[in-house]
């Protein structure tokens, strides 16, 4: 019998409820679905699809109204405020459209910051950090503050970040959506090398081309699943950019 992953994520007849004065909103509408350890999911769906209420639930910012959600087999409804920041903290790793680094500190220190909520004690939070930058492939660019950094290098630090804690999953929220063609393509070569690492994936993007280097998509419609699949054969981020035309590298964007 084939051994079959772990779950990361499981999601059963998830509903989500918004009140505004006597109407109410059905952002999400029974959902259920799972996401193995391993896998690398694109969410997509137009605005008000009901896409960015499950994220948020699966980032443990918001409660569902109905229906049960596990995070590495903890049911996350359970947990109260400061357990909800812990498993943020130790459980995900978050990659933002606008990056979200602290202007003021380094590239090695925004990394770092997360280790300082979840191991406060450890002694080897700049090798951890260190470490990570490298696995992005900016460890030479460790000690430059943001503006310092072009936008492709500053989503590498941001991914550098979401990395240090050896997260259960990695939750990007329109990472490309600031990027042009070629650096998106850059940075979703990154996920995928990180993927091929086992690292587990959920991604959001209206786009289409993005969502392609995924290896599985999920389309939210109307607050519902409306599709759900899986690629035979997915875009390498690669091969894609053997074939894209060159523009300007990243030092001389950051110059």
């Amino acid at each position: 019998m084939a051994e079959t992953n772990p779950l990361v994520l499981s999601i059963n007849h998830l509903s989500k409820t918004y009140k505004m004065g006597n109407v109410e909103v059905h952002a999400l509408r029974n959902i259920s679905t799972s996401v193995s350890k391993g896998e690398f999911v694109a969410i997509m769906g137009a605005s008000g699809s009901g896409k960015s209420t499950f994220m948020n639930i699966i980032g443990c910012l918001d409660k569902q109204t109905k229906g049960d959600f596990f995070l590495d087999g903890v049911d996350v409804a359970k947990l109260n405020r400061n357990q909800l920041a812990s498993i943020r903290n130790k459980k995900i790793g978050f990659v933002f459209q606008g990056f979200n680094l602290l202007a003021r500190t380094s590239a090695i220190e925004n990394v770092e910051l997360p280790l300082f909520y979840s191991h406060p004690n450890i002694k080897q939070k700049k090798e951890l950090a260190i470490e990570a930058l490298r696995i992005v492939g900016l460890s030479d660019r460790a000690h430059h503050l943001p503006n310092q950094l072009s936008g492709g290098q500053q989503q590498r630090v941001a991914i550098a970040r979401a990395l240090v804690n050896n997260p259960s999953i990695i939750l990007a929220d329109e990472p490309t959506g600031n990027l042009d063609s070629r650096t998106s393509v850059e940075v979703m070569e990154i996920f995928q090398k990180l993927n091929e690492k086992g690292i587990t994936i959920l991604l959001v993007t209206h786009e289409m081309e993005i969502a392609e280097f995924a290896k599985r998509n999920v389309i939210f419609k109307d607050g519902k699943i409306r599709s759900d699949f899986t690629f035979n054969q997915w875009q390498s981020a690669s091969e894609k950019l053997k074939n894209m035309p060159d523009i300007l590298d990243d030092d001389e964007e950051a110059a």
